[in-house]
């Protein structure tokens, strides 16, 4: 992509909404793309967060979670009334997001998906969370990824 901007930060300009942005240089040997972010930007790894994508009951579904977690696949299907839930495929949550595994955004995705953020996001001023490319976050109000993703917020860290 080039220079600094994504849809992400894009949406974020358009709707005036407070934010920074964080670029550090990306290693694609890191075994986590969230925790090295963390690292490498000297942050707490809970207030960073990852962009997963679930099928839930054949729908695609995103849960936003803290990178020390793991995805709890049945409270997702529980936030959004489904039943099931599995981990989406990589080329399917690339198509619909527009992004790239490890560089998915919460923010600017190319279809509005069923959204559902960690309760977790509450304890914290400012959250940090994929710009939408690899080596670059975006530090938010959690306020603000709420309202422009039209989350729920639920438990869904595990």
């Amino acid at each position: 992509m080039a220079g600094k901007g994504t849809p992400g930060t894009a949406l974020l300009t358009k709707q005036k909404v407070p934010h920074t942005l964080h670029s550090y240089d990306h290693d694609p040997r890191a075994a986590s793309y969230g925790l090295e972010a963390a690292e490498a930007l000297g942050l707490a790894p809970e207030r960073v967060f990852k962009t997963l994508l679930a099928e839930v009951d054949g729908s695609l579904t995103v849960g936003i979670v803290p990178v020390t977690a793991q995805l709890d696949l049945k409270a997702l299907a529980a936030a959004v009334n489904g039943k099931k839930a599995r981990m989406a495929d990589v080329a399917d949550a690339e198509r619909a997001t527009g992004y790239v595994a490890g560089g998915i955004s919460p923010l600017g995705q190319r279809k509005r998906l069923p959204t559902v953020v960690d309760s977790s996001v509450l304890e914290f001023s400012t959250l940090f969370c994929s710009a939408g490319r690899r080596g670059l976050e975006v530090e938010l109000d959690p306020a603000d990824l709420i309202r422009l993703t039209g989350a729920i917020v639920a438990e869904i860290a595990a």
